[in-house]
Order: C-alpha cells, then sequence, then structure tokens
C-alpha cells in the first residue's frame, strides 16, 4: 500500500514514520525545506506538558508523550526534551473549574507529583516573578519544553533512514492508495469546505536577549504560564546564547498563512505592557528576533484526524489550535490508526465533526 502525505511538519513526519513501520511505501511532499522556515512546527521551543484542566483525553496523551520523549532522548543521542518542569502562576486565587485548580487536581488524581505554591514559595523559589502578583500557583516537575526545530530535523533524519521518501520545494504528490493533508494553516485554503470550522490564525512570538543566561533558566525560571487561561501569557528559560522565548496563545489575528508574517505594533506594545507590569527586568532587553506563528484553529480546539467523508482515499491530519507539537511522540500512531481504519479512543474526539450550535469559537485557549 502506498501513502502519500503533503506536509513534512510532526503531523507529517510521525504519520510517515509510523505509516512505513507497518508495511506501507510512503512520500512526503513539502513546498519548503525540512523543516520548513515558516511552519508551526519550528521555532527555537514548544511546550511540552500534560496539564490539560479536566480534560482526561488529551491530558492522558500528554503523560504518554512525555515518557516516550524521554525515550527520544536517548534514541536520538541529545537533548530534544528537557525535562525542566513547568510552573502554572495564578492571579486569582485557584478555583474549582479554572484550568489551573482542575489541572492540579486531575493530576494529583492520576499520582503525578505536581507541587501545589503559595505565596511565599513562589517567591522563595522564583524570584524574578513581582510579589503578590501571582500568589497562587502549583509546579508540574515530569513537564518541560522541547526544541522543536531541532526534533523536526531529527524526525525527518528517522523518516529518511527508516525508507521514507521525502521530496523538499516540491508542490505535486504521487498517486497513491491513501493521501493524508497534513498542511497545517493552509489546510481550510486548500479544503474550502472546512473554512467554517478551522482557520489560519496569527499569533505573534518574541525572542529577547538576556545579559546573563543562568540568572534565567531552570530551576530559578523554567516554563512558566501566567493565568494563561484568561490572558495566553507562556514562556520559556533562557538558551545557552540568552534567547529567551515569550510567546501569547491569544485569540490572534485570522490571516492566511502565505500573507508577509510581521509582528504588528500593537503586538509590540502589548508585550511591552505585560512585561512592564510582570517581568521588569526584561524590560531593557533587546528583542533577538520576533516571529509570526500559525494555528490551525478548529472552532472546538480539538484536532482534526479523519477520512474525508467525501473522498475515501484522502485523511486529513491538521487543526493544532496551537498545542500540537507536544504530542508529537503519540501524533503518528493516531494519524496512521485513521488511515488503516484501526479504533482508536481518540480518533471519536477528532473525527470529522459539524460545528455545534453551543460550540464557542476561541475555545482552544484553555487547551
Amino acid at each position: 500500500m502506498k501513502a502519500a502525505i503533503a506536509g513534512a511538519g510532526v503531523f507529517g513526519l510521525t504519520a510517515g514514520i509510523e505509516l512505513r513501520r507497518r508495511g506501507w511505501k510512503v512520500t512526503i511532499a513539502d513546498p519548503a525545506s525540512v523543516p520548513a522556515p515558516n511552519a508551526a512546527s519550528t521555532d527555537i521551543s514548544k511546550v511540552v506538558r500534560m496539564d490539560y484542566a479536566a480534560d482526561e483525553l488529551h491530558t492522558a496523551l500528554g503523560r504518554t508523550a512525555i515518557g516516550r520523549w524521554i525515550e527520544w532522548n536517548r534514541e536520538s543521542g541529545r537533548t530534544l526534551f528537557h525535562q525542566d518542569g513547568f510552573l502554572i502562576l495564578s492571579g486569582p486565587a485557584m478555583q474549582p473549574g479554572g484550568f489551573e485548580a482542575e489541572s492540579y487536581r486531575l493530576l494529583r488524581s492520576l499520582g503525578e507529583p505536581v507541587e501545589w505554591l503559595g505565596a511565599d514559595e513562589i517567591r522563595y523559589r522564583y524570584p524574578v516573578w513581582p510579589e503578590g502578583k501571582y500568589p497562587h500557583g502549583y509546579f508540574n516537575p515530569r513537564d518541560g519544553w522541547a526544541e522543536s526545530g531541532n526534533a523536526t530535523a531529527w524526525l525527518a533524519e528517522v523518516a529518511r533512514r527508516e525508507g521514507v521518501e521525502i521530496q523538499e520545494g516540491c508542490t505535486s504528490l504521487p498517486g497513491a492508495d491513501v493521501t493524508v493533508l497534513a498542511t497545517g494553516a493552509w489546510t481550510p485554503s486548500l479544503l474550502p469546505e472546512l473554512g467554517g470550522v478551522m482557520w489560519a490564525t496569527a499569533q505573534p512570538v518574541i525572542h529577547y536577549r538576556v545579559e546573563n543566561p543562568a540568572d534565567w533558566q531552570a530551576p530559578r525560571f523554567p516554563v512558566w504560564a501566567a493565568d494563561i487561561g484568561r490572558t495566553g501569557w507562556y514562556g520559556f528559560p533562557a538558551l545557552g546564547d540568552g534567547t529567551l522565548k515569550i510567546a501569547n496563545h491569544g485569540p490572534g489575528r485570522r490571516m492566511h498563512p502565505d500573507d508577509p508574517r510581521e509582528v504588528a505594533a500593537g503586538e509590540h506594545a502589548h508585550f511591552r505592557a505585560f512585561l512592564e507590569s510582570v517581568l521588569p527586568a526584561l524590560v531593557g532587553a533587546p528583542i533577538a528576533s520576533t516571529r509570526v506563528c500559525f494555528y490551525c484553529d478548529t472552532f472546538d480546539g480539538d484536532f482534526w484526524i479523519a477520512r474525508h467523508p467525501g473522498r475515501r482515499d484522502l485523511v486529513v491530519a491538521a487543526g493544532d489550535s496551537g498545542h500540537g507539537f507536544k504530542f508529537a511522540p503519540v501524533l503518528g500512531g493516531i494519524i496512521a490508526d485513521a488511515v488503516e481504519g484501526v479504533p482508536n479512543p481518540a480518533l471519536e474526539r477528532f473525527r470529522w465533526r459539524e460545528k455545534t450550535a453551543e460550540a464557542r469559537e476561541g475555545s482552544r485557549a484553555s487547551h
């Protein structure tokens, strides 16, 4: 059996590797180089976490993915995943029903070693955060971050080594028994019938340069989220060269992913206001670079991994909704099951579906 995959991000690469291991002949085509500079799978870092409020499916997938990220470190001989932990900060008290409290509750029930933090503990362990700004939170030591661009490059190496043909700079696909559309933010443009349930959203990312990287690294400054369910702010420890990434998981701007990619003046001002209020020590840090990351948002924030109802030879694997990369180690199996028609509990959640009347656009923010 032959599979042709459009798109060489983590959806496409992991699907290609898994299908090849199941005996398929696989070709992956991408119009750019691999890893593609503009792909959502690239950049210097992505959060890897299992914290998903009361969402048992994503929590389970996150826990499994973290175990496999650790295996990928061993297999690659590289530190693709940095298990520095994840600091979740909350301004108001963590209340039942909120992202922070529900994440903590579910993870504790599963036996995860998450630590509840009060104001004194936060001030002592993480002194860069202003006293009293976030007096509540918790720390998950099993989370961390992945070197996303490097991880994508390694997956491409694995795919080639196992016999997957990767065609870079290619805009056409060979004939195949099944085609997998793993085209990220370009998906609703390629399949206009999905325009009402998914869309491309531009999200700003800024890389700052700090003078003393060790002051901005774990354990003093791990991956963090600050009132993320309400404000969308999150960020990373500094790299060895002082690059420190901050991003906002917010509404973003609906744009075509081929449009010019520039962080808008208003977005720069938004970041500066956040730093002035929350991380004033970074206000004077120079900007090393900026990036516009494109999400493929679905109306409910869930992935879209399913056969096209009108074309049984086409499987769509998209809808990252800004939280796909962390699941790279489990995505390939889910997508391959969709291709082969193998039952998988995740596929019921990620099925081809209609937008319901009670669905709330932007629910992706809770993911």
